[in-house]
């Protein structure tokens, strides 16, 4: 079994952060660990309060899990603080860490910037030249970008000036356009749209969290960024349309639909 690693910040409520990553790598057969960078207090309804976990103590993690166990691809989300950026791309550089997905965590849906100027800054300069691939949403690629992104030929050319800044792969996911969703992923040579039909639901709490995910652990398996992207693609929107009326806000989707069908266990 292969092991995946998250870095990325705990939600309390389950259904995004590394409770998403752990149940989106259990759902693809990987034996998945994590190392926190925050605590947050949240639920359906908003995020209430954060505890940052200390560069020292995320740098312990981390030699924990690399000087132990063999890791097959990582997966990073939520690092916020300038010297968490710093020490993570400091320590997978020291251990040679493969199959890396940079889920850039800048906006949130409202549109609430997460990361100060210098923070963003440091996340591209640091973190985006080591990713195997970089999955933003528009408004996070209009960030690393500077760029107005409102049409798919905008998409392309975000990807493009993406691309520039060292990772080897850059999915942009379309989203907040209007119509059916298309994602485009470039790799340099060529571009490749995923597109799927909008489901109508309000309930997409970590979506983003468990596509990056979903994509760690099909690398991991030896697949190429074309093939995990396409099955991540396929995974996600399964888990949106049968996603969890949880809560009062925007729940959660069902990271484990497919096998709990086979296995029975749904009406």
């Amino acid at each position: 079994m292969k092991s995946v690693l998250t870095i990325a910040g705990s939600d309390s409520s389950g259904g995004a952060g590394i409770q998403a990553d752990l149940k989106t790598f259990a759902a693809h057969g990987v034996f998945g660990m994590s190392v926190i960078t925050a605590v947050t207090a949240q639920n359906t309804q908003g995020v209430f309060a954060v505890q940052d976990i200390t560069p020292e103590i995320i740098a312990k993690q981390m030699d924990a899990i690399f000087c132990d166990i063999t890791v097959a691809a990582v997966k990073i989300g939520m690092v916020s603080q300038i010297e968490t950026i710093k020490t993570i791309a400091a320590k997978l550089k020291e251990y040679g860490a493969i199959n890396i997905v940079l889920d850039p965590v800048m906006v949130s849906k409202n549109g609430y910037h997460l990361l100060n100027p210098v923070a963003e800054a440091t996340l591209v300069l640091e973190l985006l030249p080591q990713a195997t691939i970089v999955t933003p949403n528009i408004p996070e690629a209009e960030v690393i970008t500077g760029q107005t992104i409102a049409t798919l030929t905008d998409m392309e050319a975000a990807a493009r000036t993406i691309l520039a800044l060292g990772p080897k792969n850059v999915l942009i996911k379309g989203g907040h356009l209007e119509g059916d969703s298309t994602d485009i992923l470039f790799d340099g040579q060529e571009f490749i749209h995923f597109k799927s039909r909008r489901i109508e639901t309000k309930n997409t709490h970590g979506t983003g969290c468990t596509l990056s995910s979903a994509i760690a652990a099909n690398l991991s398996r030896g697949l190429p960024v074309t093939d995990a992207v396409a099955r991540a693609k396929e995974y996600i929107t399964i888990a949106i349309e049968h996603s969890l009326t949880i809560g009062k806000g925007v729940g959660p989707t069902h990271h484990f639909y497919t096998l709990y069908k086979k296995a029975g266990l749904l009406d």
